[in-house]
């Protein structure tokens, strides 16, 4: 059973052992809004019981705060309860996860451990898009949803309580682990995407992560900075006209390589044509 944190005032924090996921409660006169939902509807069964024994009231929406399975797969057990309960996401996540509904099951959960478990769950898509901000009114306290810009997919959005001094960062911010850069992530992009989101932060923000425990804004000033270094390795290479293929052995990285694949592969990709030195092949 998970411990929740009131790391603000009435703004909780419930951390999954399963990848290190957090979900976040923000109550207000009005109601709780939770931001994200897991990744099946047996996960999401767990926290639908926590969520009743916090007693903090009931449900008026659900964030999601990009389209990845671990932050949505749980909407519908959560949502099933409420009448015509709204679910948040940006638009370009929201069309993510309608396409993700409409597909049949796949072997893509063949080797999971949970692979069972997350090919039972019932898909629930967000039912409400933006494309750059939404304001939620919880009665006596507004929390505000922004999509800072492109990183970890298109579709990132973060979650600020402007009174309580909280951001729930989504996978923009990661501290179990580097933040992960795949096969839809937007490297060169993200370190400016999280310079807009240092500029929404006091030097006493609380910061909610997608994975891990709860940060400050130095910590997410320090996640950038090593973005940035591996956006400005990668123009700097491409720039030099190194192939993408040797970028990883010439470059000088401040992560291991082995988490950089992607980052190169889409860095090269994403670089216009001003950027690079030919050939690059």
């Amino acid at each position: 059973m998970p411990e929740f944190t009131e790391v603000a005032p009435r703004v909780w924090v419930a951390h999954y052992d399963w990848m290190h996921v957090n979900i976040t409660f923000i109550g207000g006169s009005d109601g709780l809004v939770m931001v994200d939902t897991h990744g099946s509807e047996r996960q999401a069964r767990v926290i639908a019981d926590d969520l009743g024994r916090l007693g903090a009231g009931p449900l008026t929406a659900l964030v999601n705060t990009h389209d990845h399975w671990d932050h949505w797969f749980g909407n519908d057990v959560l949502a099933s309860p409420y009448a015509d309960l709204p679910i948040h996401a940006t638009e370009f996540a929201r069309q993510r996860m309608i396409e993700a509904g409409d597909k049949p099951a796949d072997d893509r959960w063949a080797d999971h451990a949970r692979g069972e478990e997350i090919l039972a769950t019932t898909l629930r898509p967000a039912t409400h898009g933006f494309s750059s901000a939404r304001a939620l009114d919880l009665g006596d306290r507004v929390v505000e949803l922004i999509h800072p810009g492109r990183g970890h997919t298109a579709g990132d959005l973060v979650v600020r309580v402007p009174d309580a001094d909280v951001m729930v960062g989504g996978d923009l911010i990661e501290e179990s682990d580097k933040p992960f850069i795949g096969d839809d992530s937007y490297p060169l992009e993200w370190p400016l995407t999280l310079d807009l989101v240092l500029g929404l932060m006091t030097s006493s923000t609380v910061v909610v992560p997608g994975h891990g425990q709860v940060v400050d804004r130095d910590f997410v000033q320090e996640q950038r900075t090593e973005l940035g270094i591996i956006a400005e390795t990668i123009r700097d290479l491409a720039g030099r006209g190194v192939p993408a293929s040797q970028a990883l052995a010439e470059g000088d990285w401040p992560w291991d390589e082995q988490l950089l694949t992607s980052a190169v592969r889409l860095g090269y990709e994403h670089l216009p044509r001003a950027q690079k030195r030919l050939p690059l092949v």
